[in-house]
């Protein structure tokens, strides 16, 4: 269950706070009150998003007046004036993105987007955002769903078969396994890319790297601790102890 606050609703999450910080850019650093038609919509948008199923029903979850709230609570950080009731995410965002207006409207478009598109995407529980990238969590699963297609996974080793035995593109590491049906049982297809910095597109073999399960858990926990994209090769550098 997500941890509560003020009148027993979820506290926000990344996704959620970066909408909001698009909006407080979009109003120029200047809060709008809970009328403005800006604050309404985010709040309409905010309660249909598949994060909090139970609060979502509750009237004061995420109205108008608490998002004009939450932009009070960002504008107070971006101008360190004023009643301190910012939390520790909104101190993140703008530590990520306080700087970079462009990149936060472009991951809000993508979280609209994604919201609307994939209504069935498993978010899971809130309690798991430690795994979840600098993007937010919409955008992680996404990243995860894509790579943790079958179909995808079936080419990858087909095609990797046809051009030599299977082996980690991280580690170089081979399957032990006596039994050929099991060969490929610890490897996994990694994007090479991160779907928020991409063109919209089907995935192609060529944008998948064929890792094993070690370094593919590796690498994605690399990438939430330093909160930025590590590609293979830095993870190789990476498992060998050099500076990357």
């Amino acid at each position: 269950m997500a941890v509560t606050n003020g009148h027993g609703n979820p506290d926000w999450i990344r996704d959620e706070t970066i909408l909001a910080l698009d909006l407080y850019f979009a109003c120029r650093g200047t809060v709008p009150d809970e009328r403005d038609h800006r604050v309404v919509e985010l709040s309409e948008l905010l309660r249909r998003l598949p994060y909090h199923a139970a609060a979502s029903r509750v009237a004061s979850f995420r109205n108008p007046a608490g998002v004009a709230f939450k932009l009070q609570n960002l504008r107070q950080v971006a101008i360190g004036k004023g009643l301190d009731h910012a939390s520790r995410v909104d101190r993140e965002i703008w530590s990520d993105f306080g700087s970079q207006p462009e990149k936060i409207h472009h991951l809000a478009k993508l979280i609209r987007e994604l919201a609307v598109r994939d209504k069935s995407l498993d978010l899971g529980d809130t309690k798991d955002s430690e795994e979840d990238f600098l993007e937010g969590r919409l955008v992680t699963r996404m990243h995860k769903t894509h790579e943790r297609s079958r179909k995808i996974r079936k080419q990858l080793l087909i095609l990797r078969r046809k051009r030599s035995s299977l082996q980690c593109d991280m580690c170089d590491g081979t399957s032990m396994a006596a039994d050929m049906d099991l060969v490929d049982s610890i490897f996994e297809a990694h994007h090479r890319f991160l779907i928020s910095t991409g063109e919209e597109r089907n995935t192609r073999l060529s944008d998948m790297a064929l890792l094993c399960a070690n370094c593919h858990r590796l690498l994605h926990r690399a990438i939430v601790s330093e909160k930025r994209w590590i590609d293979v090769v830095e993870g190789r550098a990476f498992l060998r102890g050099r500076p990357y």
